[in-house]
């Protein structure tokens, strides 16, 4: 039976949150595994995309009938200001038909209100997690994941993390094999695991409190140095406690999980500069070569040896290529 899939849409909406699903469910039903796709809008008729681009023949959700899969598109609107009733109202009647809901970017903003991440985990585009996590204070949010299953329920990360997500329900409705065909098609890489980090602490959004701006850039000149909630907190002169609110407040993380991340990326940079896994797990703080392999294990999903021979290079810049037999989690940048 053909799989129906209703996306969210609405003034504003991120086009490649629609349009980069949308391609991997096309070449899904090209191989023989047909979804139906829906575009649903508060009104019906004609949104107009973040591009300007216009997106035609939108339903309203009454009017959208049988509903697998609900993908609530993002947009920078939904994160900077309250969402409207009528894209919640719209939303609501969308979700409470399907048997699975899914969000890409900041769509995960419209779950959130509808109250159905509540006590679950989430994530969003990195740049817009501390305000998840402030705005919706019982959401578990996960700010560095590419996408987030809890239940019935997906959340992911910024636009292209939208591809990852669908293809990853493409495995599960129809298996590795099909959605692996469709990663070549679209020469993507099959496929970047959900735990996977979405950014690098060169992307970690600029700190307004001058203590903790200050506290970061001690951390990131010297990654191998005490770095333990004790000593940050002394280093910033404030109480453990405080500190971590900090962090949640600005960056929607925990010090010590963001210590990890800036250790990680120092020890990934150490390993394409041809240090040894020993000596990039000594000089990234990470201690010991059974921390770092379990680290790159749960944030990368490679181990340290298997990441270096992969992108490791000789002198000359070279990328990576999925093979016929890739299933390899790989982050674009």
């Amino acid at each position: 039976m053909t799989h129906r899939v209703g996306f969210v849409v609405f003034d504003g909406v991120t086009m490649l949150d629609v349009s980069g699903p949308a391609e991997v469910l096309h070449q899904a039903s090209r191989l023989g595994h047909p979804y139906d796709l829906v575009l649903i809008s508060p009104r019906g008729g004609e949104v107009r995309t973040s591009t300007g681009m216009p997106l035609s023949g939108t339903v309203t959700a009454t009017e959208a009938g049988r509903i697998d899969t609900v993908l609530v598109a993002g947009g920078d609107r939904l994160a900077e200001q309250p969402v409207d009733a009528e894209l919640l109202a719209t939303a609501r009647t969308a979700v409470a038909r399907a048997t699975r809901v899914a969000s890409v970017c900041t769509g995960a903003f419209v779950l959130a209100e509808l109250g159905l991440l509540d006590g679950r985990r989430a994530t969003t585009h990195w740049r817009h997690a501390g305000t998840l996590a402030r705005r919706h204070p019982r959401v578990r949010v996960e700010p560095d994941a590419i996408h987030v299953r809890d239940g019935r329920l997906i959340t992911s990360a910024g636009i292209s993390a939208g591809i990852d997500l669908t293809l990853a329900l493409v495995e599960d409705d129809h298996g590795a094999d099909v959605a692996r065909r469709i990663a070549r098609e679209l020469v993507v890489f099959l496929r970047r695991p959900g735990g996977q980090s979405q950014f690098t602490t060169a992307t970690t959004p600029p700190a307004r409190n001058d203590l903790l701006r200050a506290l970061i850039n001690s951390v990131l000149a010297d990654p191998a140095a005490d770095h333990d909630l004790p000593s940050m907190a002394r280093a910033a002169a404030v109480s453990p406690r405080h500190l971590t609110r900090l962090f949640h407040a600005e960056l929607g993380t925990t010090p010590a999980r963001w210590v990890e991340r800036v250790r990680l990326d120092h020890a990934q940079r150490l390993l394409l500069d041809g240090h040894s896994v020993t000596s990039a797990a000594r000089h990234s703080g990470l201690g010991s070569d059974e921390t770092l392999r379990r680290v790159f294990l749960r944030h990368l999903g490679i181990t340290p040896t298997a990441y270096r021979r992969r992108f490791a290079t000789t002198g000359t810049a070279r990328t990576a290529i999925p093979e016929a037999k890739d299933t390899m989690e790989y982050r674009r940048g």
